[in-house]
């Protein structure tokens, strides 16, 4: 495999354009590439929007989801009434992965393949076996979709910490009875865990902690500004989409932008905005992307924070009454921050003809990704950042890819001579000394197969830890990325690796069939 294209990497235009770095262009490692399901012609992209956290702003896991955790930990003690042991607990923050499911109701952490079947499943740490797992999640007559109220699902960074302390939580309650509640079943302690992250939140323990020391939480990145730079000179409008408040925001992109911090000498700056023509603050996505939601759209003084109320005063709507239209156009439009607001507004600020015309750039599939294509027809970037660490175990990891391959065509093998040696056994008339023969053959064939299975077994397991794969199949997180994203990368800066003109083009999909054929 040639690390200049990678697997499903867009096929490179021979449009030359503008690019940040140029001389890159030609050899692109696999962990930087952008990869592309659906066809995204940057010539009729009008405005690029971002998200800013874990979009432009990536959070250092080691760091801040330690802070979330032990935040979190603390409020179920100090405010939820957990026992205090609880703050003698430590936190492995590379244990979880995206794409989880939480069983609210039964303790347990699933991952799913594509199809919504229950590969692996774990109750608190311990690992079910295959006959707990099936018992559980496949002796229905109505297959579960996973999406109700008994579950919750782990689609963000935000939300590893609560879910390795879920896990805690569930062990200790199994194995320290009276130590919780009896009235607290396994969905009350999840619903503590959110209440506690939702405290962390509210009384801004986490971003204050950030605030004070950007550094020790975000990394720097150094190619978000020649990309801005790229897609401003291209003569795109770039607009930022936030669901933090101003004073968080300004935080953050001076760190990104300019290494300005809160307690460095100098001052918070306003330059970063040279950037973008448009920030919306406090956004409130996903509902955000629906237009009838009619939060009211305000500018933000920058200086001061002072909000200041766009629509001049125009009648909200009566009860019973016909919707109050939004106004063609938005005053004081020489503000580029603003707070809140809807898609709507957005649209009017951009001055786009169609939705189309709009790429946006996110890190939250349901609350950037999803709701921004599905609702709205905009052309969507997910990041994932890790693809890196994805891409590397890709590329070292050929011969057990091969290794896979052989060994289910061999079970296939294997299993198809065993049901034909049944079959005869059962249904096919023959004296006792063939019977015997077959019947030998038979416990060969099947001591064979057990320990295909096995040998097997083992080389697939060391796909589990990817976000992509759930053994063999693609997992459930990764057919949402091939569904909702137009594209995919690792980091926000890779946009600055290629044209801001350039064709991106999905590879031609293969049906199994044509698959099988096509490798002959």
């Amino acid at each position: 495999m040639s690390e200049g294209r990678g697997i499903n990497a867009c096929e490179e235009s021979h449009d030359l354009g503008l690019s940040s770095f140029p001389e890159e262009r030609q050899n692109i490692d696999i962990g930087q590439q952008i990869f592309c399901n659906s066809a995204v012609n940057m010539n009729s992209i009008v405005a690029v929007g971002f998200d800013m956290d874990y979009t432009l702003a990536q959070y250092k896991p080691e760091t801040f989801e330690s802070l979330a955790y032990y935040g979190t930990v603390e409020k179920l003690v100090r405010n939820l009434g957990y026992p205090k042991e609880l703050l003698e607990w430590s936190f492995d923050w590379t244990y979880m992965v995206r794409g989880l499911v939480l069983d609210k109701k039964r303790g347990n952490i699933l991952k799913m393949d594509r199809h919504k079947y229950v590969k692996i499943a774990y109750h608190g740490f311990r690992l079910l076996s295959k006959d707990e797992k099936v018992a559980t999640y496949g002796n229905t007559f109505i297959k579960d979709a996973f999406d109700g109220p008994d579950y919750a699902h782990i689609d963000t960074f935000f939300s590893l910490a609560e879910s390795y302390l879920f896990a805690q939580l569930v062990d200790y309650k199994d194995n320290n009875p009276g130590q919780i509640s009896e009235v607290k079943d396994y969905s009350r302690i999840y619903a503590d865990v959110r209440s506690a992250v939702d405290m962390c939140h509210r009384d801004g323990t986490l971003k204050e902690m950030v605030a004070k020391d950007p550094k020790k939480y975000i990394n720097e990145d150094d190619t978000i500004i020649p990309m801005l730079k790229m897609l401003k000179s291209s003569g795109r409008t770039v607009f930022l989409v936030t669901n933090s408040l101003w004073d968080y925001t300004h935080v953050v992109m001076n760190f990104l932008i300019e290494a300005r911090t809160i307690n460095s000498s100098s001052s918070l700056s306003s330059n970063w905005l040279q950037y973008f023509d448009f920030v919306i603050t406090g956004s409130a996505k996903p509902s955000f992307f629906h237009d009838k939601n009619r939060a009211d759209l305000f500018a933000v003084e920058t200086e001061s924070g002072k909000l200041i109320n766009t629509d001049n005063g125009t009648p909200l709507a009566q009860v019973g009454g016909p919707a109050a239209e939004l106004p063609d156009q938005i005053p004081n439009k020489h503000y580029k921050v603003f707070q809140g607001g809807n898609v709507s507004h957005l649209h009017k600020l951009l001055n786009v003809g169609s939705s189309s015309q709009v790429l946006y750039v996110g890190d939250h599939i349901y609350g950037d990704i999803l709701r921004s294509k599905k609702a709205l027809g905009w052309r969507t970037m997910f990041i994932v950042p890790e693809l890196e660490k994805e891409a590397r175990i890709l590329s070292s990891s050929s011969e057990t890819r091969k290794k896979l391959k052989l060994l289910r065509g061999e079970r296939d093998k294997i299993e198809d001579q065993v049901h034909h040696l049944k079959w005869s056994l059962e249904h096919e008339d023959m004296d006792n000394s063939e019977k015997e023969k077959l019947i030998a053959k038979l416990e060969l064939l099947e001591g064979y197969r057990a320990r295909v299975r096995a040998a097997h077994q083992e080389a697939q397991r060391s796909f589990h830890q990817q976000i992509m794969k759930a053994g063999f199949q693609n997992s459930r997180f990764a057919h949402q990325v091939e569904r909702f994203a137009c594209l995919y990368t690792s980091q926000v800066g890779n946009l600055g690796l290629y044209s801001p003109n350039k064709y991106y083009r999905p590879v031609e999909n293969f049906m199994v069939h044509e698959s099988n054929v096509l490798s002959l």
